[in-house]
């Protein structure tokens, strides 16, 4: 029988995260031969090497690997647990993880904000990455809800639109196209596209407008963040599209504006996500509530002046 305390396994999943003792430490408020002890203890009751030093670095090992999965479900029990006896308690509280694609960045502090104003008991974490990151996030059941705006494949997630995402084409204010109405598809394949890159959800509206539209996919660079891609528009480098949840800044102080394209806007969703068999907190539940039904009003774009 296995001799693991949860302490253990709080300070493991901390190590493993960053993997270095010293910002473990760090983070759990713990002198750095604390946590090493800890880990050897964790190792000695196991009988098995959780961590290999290669000069300076360590890593995982196999057998590291796998606690590192069942320690982040366990946490993820006493989580609900926790949960579950608030709920008896009558209690309004509880954590959210809340993982979100970056272009979501943009607008979700400002719906978080009003949502723990309603909600102050309730603690909140908001995680920002690309899309892989978030879908390991809830694959590896370490966040409540994923926000992003093409929902994954297959039968173990869950979703439901909660806002629409309007994306726009953009170019900088000098751009010969700026002062054009009712651009058509031809014209706008002359242009030099800055685009995300393949697989990514913008990038896949970019090939089936053009396609749908018996067009080769213009002449492009590939960009890895939202940011960079606004930044090259604005230089003049060529034109791009995005959401417009994600520039209302640059319209407002006229670094950008929205090109007047047919068949633009293209309206997608931002979509909320979850494991599908989940049960969801009292936390989770206000969350996913207040997403459905006040988060458009909420976050919806200023007017599409051009």
């Amino acid at each position: 029988m296995l001799h693991i305390t949860l302490r253990q396994l709080q300070v493991f999943a901390a190590v493993a995260r960053h993997l270095s003792h010293s910002r473990a430490a760090e983070e759990l408020y713990l002198t750095q031969p604390a946590v090493s002890m800890q880990i050897k203890q964790l190792e000695r009751g196991i009988g098995l090497p959780l961590f290999e030093q290669t000069g300076k670095q360590i890593r995982l090992t196999e057998a590291g690997g796998e606690m590192l999965h069942y320690s982040r479900a366990i946490a993820q029990q006493l989580e609900e647990m926790e949960a579950v006896l608030d709920e008896m308690k009558g209690m309004e509280r509880g954590r959210l993880n809340i993982t979100a694609v970056s272009t979501a960045n943009y607008f979700m502090p400002q719906l978080l904000a009003k949502f723990i104003q309603s909600y102050p008991k309730i603690k909140v974490s908001l995680q920002v990455a690309n899309r892989d990151a978030v879908l390991k996030q809830l694959a590896d059941n370490a966040a409540d809800f994923a926000i992003m705006g093409q929902p994954p494949a297959g039968a173990d997630m869950q979703s439901e639109a909660f806002m629409p995402n309007p994306l726009v084409v953009i170019a900088a204010p000098r751009h010969a196209l700026a002062r054009k109405r009712h651009i058509k598809p031809a014209q706008l394949a002359q242009e030099t596209f800055l685009l995300r890159e393949q697989g990514s959800g913008t990038r896949g509206v970019v090939e089936r407008y053009f396609s749908s539209h018996r067009l080769a996919l213009p002449h492009h660079m590939e960009m890895d963040t939202n940011e960079a891609i606004k930044q090259s528009v604005q230089a003049g480098m060529g034109v791009g599209i995005i959401s417009r949840h994600a520039i209302e800044l640059e319209l407002e102080t006229k670094r950008l504006v929205v090109l007047d394209v047919e068949h633009f806007p293209i309206v997608r969703h931002w979509h909320i996500v979850h494991r599908k068999g989940k049960r969801l907190s009292t936390a989770s539940q206000a969350f996913r509530k207040f997403l459905l039904t006040e988060a458009e009003a909420l976050a919806a774009p200023a007017g599409t002046n051009k």
